[in-house]
């Protein structure tokens, strides 16, 4: 993803979840993509989806069973 939009991302997703450590990163080879990043902790990647001229994002997240302890 190009630097604005991930700066869009980042901005909606620290307003979002009230956290100024959010931010959204981009991954290597992939332009699709992103990578969401609370401080240095992995949160998840979140993928562009543009189809019939519509622009749409999906945010995947994976939560670990320990990590509900």
């Amino acid at each position: 993803m190009k630097p604005d939009e991930l700066a869009k991302l980042t901005k909606f997703f620290r307003e979002k979840f009230n956290n100024p450590a959010l931010v959204a990163k981009s991954r290597p080879k992939q332009n699709d993509s992103a990578e969401i990043y609370i401080g240095d902790e992995f949160l998840g990647v979140i993928f562009r989806d543009e189809e019939d001229g519509e622009l749409s994002y999906n945010f995947s997240m994976a939560i670990l069973d320990i990590d509900l302890e």
